[in-house]
């Protein structure tokens, strides 16, 4: 699946704005047919968004179950004779599509797109009606997992990941035309040898019988640096201008299908039928001991777990914040980020693909652990791993999690680690005989990337038994934070202490979270839990501990900024670990983070 563009064969029309919007408390809706006609009491609702907290209304902040989105769309009268197709760039946690009074598509999970060749239902110039069912439902055979408990108010949702459980149609969906003859995948590799780059390049086609295709890669001022011809193949760029952290330089990958003009094999001439570009940053990445390479030089990471979290509207993709959040970044001397704890909008990936920020990849599993039921999320009695819970079937759809995250997400250069969990248990024979196999399906769908895992306090080091898979050991610790709270000598002592044993695995570290919720201007003579001076003397506890350990690569402080939980008495108004509060601005720990992290500053 290619992401719609336009391109001189390609045309998309973008379907954001106000859609109509219904509740389904009743789940009366698909009994009713309610994709056949307009929405019962229906009110309007901004796409992409989160619907949570858009309407002044607690009947819709914590709705579970089934909510429905209309629109009508006129197709373009200048697509008449193509192919027409309908894309959903991602709807939170599932979702069922009609156009008109036809059932188009499902898909399963929150975070991935998902598309419908719609070219027999729709005339060039005529409205089709597009609804769309979506579940916010989370069951053990989900991911990320959770439960629906019967209480004497109705039924509940309960989960075990620390953010709110937002829902809707968080990213944009399009209509888009192609040829019939079209390009469906492509999938580059690339290359360095010395001064010279290569790209290797594949495309599978789909109507192309008779067609050949044509790869013609293009510097960022559009000249010809190299081409060639046929499905797959190399091309090699002289003198290559490597994509590199702070330096996100990218040529231009078309690949077309060709229709010969007298023959010939394709290099030259022939009438165009397709056209697809795919950006493409040259670089390598390679794990070598306790090194973490790009283009073969060591690299350290800084900067933040973050969440898509912002007021009002949520999950929901917004470029303003989008490029606001990359300017912090800049400002603060942060080179990467994980996608904590699923995959972020793509137009996430492309900006960081333009500006040079490396990025670690993650699926949505997050709360695979019901032993951190007793403090964040309150007692439970689950078991994880079990016939009844966490079992095969939760594994089959963690699997093409994957699967799709990878396909997705394959040729951005800033993608540098794929995560396939967060803080899952680990120190199990269940989990050890959970996760074996999706390591597996993580290096079959891409063979070029460092795989790993994030780990969990609970499993320490000596007792997980997930971390001997992983190319990479990410940790998430919070010595200092939640065990010895406020006694940063003890739990330096016991952070360095743990850290070391780890670097006898003779991996590279990259510690993924470490914070301390912090309430903007509560101050502290002393450093006190919660104030912002007690952020500060914590992370430079952290730092210490990181100096001394060759092994650590890396330092992502949890979080960017705060963002919001679901209720409880272990978050007021959210978790407030952020180095900038929800609305972006600076705690004190943001300057303390600059000056560690710009050594010009």
């Amino acid at each position: 699946m290619l992401r719609p563009q336009d391109s001189s064969t390609r045309e998309r029309k973008r379907l954001d704005g106000l859609w109509a919007f219904s509740l389904d408390p009743e789940a009366e809706g698909r009994t009713a047919r309610w994709w056949a006609g307009r929405l019962p009491h229906a009110s309007e609702m901004a796409v992409p968004a989160s619907y949570n907290d858009i309407a002044a209304d607690a009947a819709v902040r914590d709705h579970l179950g089934e909510v429905w989105y209309q629109r009508t769309v006129r197709v373009p009268r200048g697509w008449a004779g193509q192919r027409v197709v309908l894309h959903f760039e991602s709807a939170t946690h599932r979702a069922t599509v009609w156009v008109d009074d036809t059932e188009v598509m499902s898909h399963e999970g929150g975070y991935t797109p998902f598309e419908a060749d719609i070219t027999g239902l729709v005339s060039a110039g005529e409205e089709i009606r597009v609804t769309a069912c979506v579940d916010n439902t989370l069951s053990f055979q989900t991911i990320p997992p959770g439960v629906v408990e019967d209480t004497p108010a109705g039924p509940r949702q309960r989960y075990w990941h620390d953010f709110f459980n937002y829902a809707g149609l968080h990213r944009s969906i399009w209509l888009s035309a192609t040829p019939h003859a079209h390009t469906d995948d492509v999938t580059v590799v690339t290359g360095l040898d010395g001064l010279t780059g290569t790209v290797d390049y594949t495309a599978t086609t789909v109507g192309a019988d008779g067609l050949g295709v044509r790869a013609v890669l293009r510097d960022a001022d559009g000249h010809e640096v190299a081409s060639g011809s046929g499905a797959s193949g190399r091309l090699t760029v002289a003198d290559v201008h490597r994509w590199a952290p702070g330096d996100g330089y990218l040529y231009d990958l078309e690949v077309q299908l060709v229709e010969h003009d007298g023959g010939g094999d394709g290099d030259g001439g022939g009438t165009v039928v397709d056209s697809y570009h795919q950006s493409v940053g040259i670089r390598t990445v390679e794990v070598r001991g306790t090194q973490f390479l790009i283009n073969s030089e060591p690299f350290h990471f800084t900067g933040f777990g973050k969440h898509e979290d912002i007021p009002v509207i949520g999950k929901g993709h917004d470029d303003g914040y989008l490029v606001h959040d990359f300017a912090l970044m800049e400002w603060i001397g942060a080179n990467s980020f994980r996608t904590s704890h699923y995959p972020y909008s793509e137009d996430v990936l492309d900006y960081a693909d333009r500006h040079g920020i490396v990025v670690i990849d993650e699926t949505a599993a997050v709360g695979l652990n019901m032993g951190l039921g007793g403090g964040i999320f309150g007692s439970q009695g689950y078991q994880t791993y079990s016939p009844d819970t966490v079992n095969d079937e939760t594994r089959a759809v963690h699997a093409q999690a994957i699967r799709e995250l990878v396909a997705r997400d394959k040729n951005h250069p800033c993608v540098v680690v794929w995560s396939i969990a967060n803080e899952p248990e680990s120190d199990t024979e269940g989990a050890e005989d959970y996760f074996r196999p999706l390591f597996d399906v993580a290096r079959e769908a891409d063979p070029t990337r460092p795989v790993g895992f994030v780990n969990v306090m609970l499993a320490p080091h000596g007792k997980c038994r997930v971390s001997q898979f992983a190319d990479v050991l990410m940790l998430n610790r919070y010595y200092g934070w939640y065990v010895n709270t406020g006694d940063l000598a003890a739990a330096e002592t016991a952070w360095l202490d743990e850290l070391q044993g780890w670097a006898t695995e003779g991996k590279p570290i990259i510690v993924t979270e470490y914070g301390a919720d912090t309430l903007p201007g509560l101050h502290s003579l002393t450093p006190q839990p919660w104030s912002e001076e007690y952020q500060v003397a914590y992370l430079d506890m952290n730092h210490r501990v990181f100096d001394r350990v060759d092994a650590v690569v890396g330092e992502h402080v949890w979080n960017f900024a705060d963002f919001a939980t679901t209720s409880g008495i272990m978050r007021v108004d959210g978790n407030k670990k952020g180095v900038f509060t929800r609305d972006r601005k600076p705690k004190a720990a943001a300057f303390a983070l600059r000056r560690r992290w710009r050594k010009d500053s």
